[in-house]
């Protein structure tokens, strides 16, 4: 809607439509018989920009004496204030959203268009180290709830003009600003596109994080494991974006999207290319280890005690009998029972303060396990499968991650319950084939390996030299050339 040339008019607008709420300041005054009114919040503007800028300003066109029209006031404004964002608008739609988002505007009387200045205050935290993600050798800083600190801390990794970032606004009421970031001669324009159309199409009362997109941006896939990658850290973002992969960046969020993300992604770390690759590469095997035994495992105790006990040797087939004995319950119960327990326990650490979490977990951990036994309501064993299980599944700092292992975990379980080592069979199959048939932007979840790119499994499980990983992945993008022949 267009605002008015009738400058009470559109104090009025104003007011209504924010209900004359408290943090709603205006303020009219008169120079050379001609109105003017500023108008801000207090809760998102600094009064003392307003004051030590905007109003001396203001003020000294009084003493001049040389306000006639309203291009003489912006053009003051501009010609003064040379660090604050300055524009003109025309609708109360536009005045309302650069009011919630820090700007002041100031209304002529006769004159049927505003000025609109950033005022803003500064109500985000600082630069400071992920919280989520542990940094051990590498950068420490991390994005956080500042859109545009957050696109400084990558622009500063990534000087190059080839860095574009689109702006989208998504949202009813929150319009909040999504933007769309990538490396214009290396990305894959058609995946841009598609993202781009899929973030157009979202119609919510609002966006408050990047979690909130991130099933739109999946097609309404049922996989439960993730197929983007959430990262507080920009060195991350900035290296998927030299890959040719896209990245989104939500106001108010400090996690960023990458897309897409991909099983190999989840089994690496951004501290694996600041480390020498013969030592990394133990460590990738470990991860790849500790994934299929965090799956398995549940599954395969089962089936060897429980259906295929000729597999364990006599001796160890004694001992857990002698275990066994005692415990009212079947081996999956007991399995089922104490990984809820650990994932309770687990849940609890994560949402409790720092300072009692620790408490909550060595309480867990061992006086609830060795009260257990001791009851005999578990067998040692179990207590140790859960234990190795858990920990194996805590190698990964992805939630999404961690949280879609849980569900492959239950079903080994339910296989394997019932029908022993051809369920775990049957069960592994079926996690093989749907990981081999999960595409995103049309790219399969298991390359390099299903479909075979020979040249990039040199950065896959095996990490080796970056001098012999020349050229990018050609299913992220055409542009392969990474480096040129290093003498």
């Amino acid at each position: 809607m267009k605002i008015s040339d009738n400058l009470e008019k559109n104090v009025k607008t104003i007011q209504d439509s924010y209900g004359n709420s408290g943090d709603l300041v205006t303020r009219t005054i008169t120079i050379k018989n001609k109105k003017i009114a500023y108008i801000y919040l207090a809760s998102v503007s600094s009064d003392d920009k307003i004051s030590n800028f905007l109003m001396k300003n203001i003020s000294s066109f009084v003493k001049e004496n040389s306000l006639n029209l309203f291009k003489d006031l912006f053009k003051r404004l501009e010609n003064t204030i040379y660090n604050s964002n300055l524009s003109t608008s025309k609708t109360k739609e536009d005045i309302v959203y650069k009011l919630s988002s820090g700007f002041a505007c100031i209304f002529v009387d006769g004159y049927d268009e505003a000025i609109t200045i950033e005022t803003r205050m500064q109500l985000d935290r600082g630069v400071t180290e992920s919280s989520s993600e542990a940094v051990i050798r590498g950068p420490k800083d991390s994005f956080t709830e500042n859109h545009n600190i957050n696109l400084g801390l990558i622009r500063k990794r990534v000087k190059d003009e080839n860095l574009w970032f689109k702006d989208i606004r998504i949202g009813r009421r929150t319009k909040t600003k999504v933007s769309i970031g990538y490396i214009n001669d290396i990305v894959n324009k058609k995946n841009v596109k598609i993202i781009e159309e899929r973030l157009s199409k979202i119609d919510v009362d609002g966006v408050l994080d990047s979690g909130y997109i991130r099933e739109f941006l999946t097609n309404k896939s049922n996989n439960s494991l993730p197929n983007m990658i959430s990262t507080e850290r920009p060195d991350l973002v900035s290296g998927a974006l030299l890959e040719g992969k896209i990245v989104i960046l939500v106001e108010n969020s400090p996690f960023a999207l990458i897309l897409p993300g991909l099983l190999i992604d989840f089994l690496h770390n951004p501290e694996d290319y600041y480390q020498k690759p013969i030592n990394i590469s133990l460590t990738r095997i470990l991860r790849f280890i500790g994934f299929i035994l965090t799956i398995i495992t549940p599954g395969f105790y089962i089936a060897v005690t429980t259906w295929n006990q000729e597999v364990i040797p006599n001796e160890l087939l004694i001992s857990l009998s002698i275990q066994k004995s005692g415990v009212p319950f079947p081996t999956a119960l007991e399995l089922i029972l104490m990984i809820a327990i650990f994932e309770i326990l687990r849940e609890a650490d994560t949402r409790m303060p720092n300072n009692t979490g620790a408490a909550i977990s060595i309480v867990g951990a061992l006086i609830l396990g060795e009260a257990a036994v001791s009851a005999g309501i578990v067998s040692p064993i179990v207590i140790i499968v859960v234990a190795f299980t858990s920990i194996s599944g805590l190698l990964y700092t992805d939630i999404d991650f961690i949280n879609g292992i849980r569900w492959w975990r239950l079903i080994f379980i339910f296989f394997s319950t019932i029908l022993g080592f051809i369920g775990l069979i049957i069960a592994f199959l079926i996690f093989v084939v749907k990981l081999c048939s999960i595409e995103y932007l049309n790219i399969p979840y298991m390359v390099p390996s299903a479909p075979l790119y020979p040249k990039m499994l040199k950065d896959s499980i095996i990490r080796f030299s970056k001098l012999r990983q020349k050229t990018r992945a050609p299913y992220l993008t055409k542009n392969e050339t990474r480096m040129e022949e290093y003498k």
